[in-house]
């Protein structure tokens, strides 16, 4: 990738905030809809929807269908690490935690990633600077889930475990997503949807047995649509486009745009209320970010 194209232009900027925005939504519509509809359920619903709005998108272009026969397997174990497992511990946890909160542990995803590349690929180790990025973020992490071994009103502690779960699924993910280079992006996505949702389905015919539920309200049905179609199929495409424009490094940013916008949507939409412990979390997580991306300390480095 050339220079010129890593570099964020305003229209790479501007779908790096709207990226940041239907990721960070897709926190608030799940909290919307697992009032009424369950975790299981819901994955499927959301899965399966976004895998078949790109099947219509794309209807057979870059050699979907035969990439999709080629690869099934790998595609079945992207979609578990990348698709079904984090986001069934993601809306489990959102039984009891708010959309903010929840976006702030799964903020923590590009410390595991940098902890897990480590361990098992030989081209990404730690450096000086990972290191005090993943030491800051795993403080704030502590900061976060701290009240919760000691007091009786916090959250309950598996609630905010199962999001930091995800967070590590999503590392795996992003070590085993290397094996997808030089098939077009868009497939990819195609592929583990599909894989995913297929994988989900007989869990919540099994687990929630869906034709004895209550239809859900009106609002529910509504966040479960924007929840697979602008947050994951949509937030997809953008993704890719951000990526083609500006490279993977630029396009990690989004990682710190995710929880200011549920923080946001919780507080205005859903009366959520943040504590210090919070904020401080978020702070440390963000910094941790920040030492991870490297691009403060080589703008510094360049200065003087």
């Amino acid at each position: 990738m050339s220079s010129a194209a890593a570099r964020l232009t305003p229209v790479a900027w501007a779908l790096l905030f709207v990226l940041g925005l239907l990721w960070g939504g897709s926190f608030f519509f799940a909290r919307i809809a697992v009032q009424e509809v369950p975790p299981f359920t819901l994955v499927f619903l959301r899965l399966g929807l976004a895998a078949l709005a790109l099947h219509i998108y794309l209807h057979g272009r870059n050699g979907t269908y035969s990439i999709l026969a080629t690869h099934w397997r790998a595609f079945v174990a992207m979609g578990f690490l990348n698709n079904a497992l984090p986001h069934t511990l993601i809306f489990f946890g959102q039984t009891e935690i708010g959309a903010g909160l929840a976006s702030i542990l799964n903020a923590t995803t590009p410390i595991w990633t940098v902890i897990i590349a480590n361990q098992w690929t030989s081209d990404e180790k730690l450096t000086g600077a990972k290191l005090a990025g993943c030491a800051a973020g795993l403080v704030g992490t502590c900061i976060l889930i701290g009240p919760s071994t000691i007091t009786d009103t916090a959250a309950p502690l598996w609630a905010l475990l199962l999001p930091i779960g995800a967070a590590i699924s999503y590392g795996i993910a992003g070590t085993y997503g290397k094996r997808f280079r030089g098939i077009p992006a868009p497939v990819t996505a195609t592929g583990q949807l599909t894989g995913s949702s297929l994988m989900i389905l007989p869990v919540s015919l099994v687990a929630d047995q869906p034709w004895t539920l209550a239809a859900p309200s009106p609002h529910v049905v509504m966040a479960i649509v924007a929840l697979a179609l602008l947050s994951t199929a949509l937030a997809y495409l953008i993704f890719f486009r951000v990526l083609a424009l500006a490279g993977a490094t630029n396009a990690s940013l989004v990682t710190l745009l995710i929880p200011p916008s549920a923080i946001l949507l919780g507080v205005f939409f859903l009366g959520e209320r943040l504590e210090w412990n919070d904020i401080a979390g978020m702070a440390v997580i963000c910094a941790g970010l920040l030492l991870l991306d490297g691009r403060i300390l080589r703008t510094r480095t360049t200065a003087t």
